[in-house]
């Protein structure tokens, strides 16, 4: 770790070591637009453990052979007329949100007619939670609609939290049982949006081979996850029927991909969509759950929402093939899969 670090620092300020470059790791987070002011970084005070060199940090998701988004045809956005459009249900973006418990809008005008628009939108927009996803979101496993740049509203509307990026500072450090992990120096508060997970889109036809060919599958899986929030076999989409795309942030992606697992975690995957012509490529976007101090590990469930996960824990005969889990928390379920 030590050499890796001031070869960086000694070196690659200078003309030259061109190819040394572009494989080091510390080169590829500073060249990411957020590292002025949201640097990430990777120390190690356990051991001697280097991240792989065949690892390549990345900041979005990079398409593989066979994945396409939309056709521009398809493709559409809202139309409103400012950003406070975009927090009521006549925004095109936030049609197909649940608006059961929408707030109704400001009183009008004494003399005007009653406006019929409600507020439906997912994050709060004004106060210090603003940006923040409000509490019926986060206590649900609903997919977040977002404003994107197919829209008329601006950058700084409030429905465009994920589509601005990651704005925390986050460390990539080195555990004592579990091998890398993530925090951050900063706290973060519940509903605060964290970072993506990135990585290569790849059709569930490779995600199979790529599966087939690795020593443990098991331990594939921890790096491969299915676009599959919106999959129907009843869909008039096409691509949203059969089995999904696949996001692998095994060599390529962001610092999110050390993220550790635990069966008490302060984060939590929420599908995110933008367009929505490309829900079968919709984000995956980490939120915490819970404030979480600043220095403590961000953690999340690698199986939630899976039903038989305990069951099989607790089952002699499936347990002993499943990979053990090392949270330490008191309601570990003891294994992952």
């Amino acid at each position: 770790m030590e050499e890796a670090t001031r070869r960086h620092f000694f070196f690659h300020s200078k003309d030259g070591y061109d190819e040394e470059k572009v494989s080091c790791h510390f080169c590829q987070i500073r060249s990411f637009s957020t590292h002025p002011d949201y640097p990430v970084t990777i120390v190690n005070g356990e051991d001697d453990a280097v991240l792989s060199p065949n690892f390549r940090f990345m900041d979005k998701s990079v398409y593989s052979k066979g994945v396409e988004p939309a056709r521009a045809e398809f493709r559409s956005g809202c139309e409103c007329d400012d950003d406070e459009d975009c927090q009521y249900n006549n925004c095109h973006c936030l049609q197909e949100m649940d608006d059961d418990d929408s707030e109704p809008a400001d009183d009008p005008i004494y003399g005007a007619a009653p406006a019929p628009r409600k507020k439906i939108y997912a994050y709060h927009s004004h106060g210090a939670k603003a940006g923040f996803l409000k509490s019926k979101v986060l206590e649900s496993r609903e997919p977040i609609y977002e404003c994107h740049e197919g829209c008329s509203c601006g950058p700084h509307c409030a429905n465009r939290v994920v589509e601005r990026g990651r704005k925390v500072p986050l460390v990539i450090f080195r555990t004592k049982n579990r091998g890398w992990g993530v925090r951050s120096t900063v706290d973060i508060k519940r509903g605060q949006f964290v970072d993506k997970y990135m990585g290569e889109i790849i059709t569930p036809k490779e995600a199979d081979r790529r599966r087939a060919q690795s020593d443990i599958a098991q331990r594939k899986d921890v790096y491969l996850f299915a676009l599959d929030k919106f999959s129907n076999p009843d869909s008039i989409d096409e691509r949203l029927r059969g089995p999904p795309l696949e996001v692998d942030g095994e060599f390529m992606s962001g610092p999110s991909r050390f993220i550790n697992h635990s069966c008490d975690p302060n984060l939590r995957i929420f599908a995110r969509v933008g367009d929505h012509a490309d829900k079968h490529l919709h984000d995956l976007a980490f939120f915490a759950i819970e404030d979480v101090p600043k220095g403590q590990e961000l953690t999340f469930d690698y199986v939630d929402g899976v039903s038989d996960s305990e069951n099989d824990a607790l089952n002699p005969g499936k347990n002993r093939d499943m990979t053990k889990c090392l949270c330490g928390k008191a309601n570990c379920r003891g294994y992952l899969w």
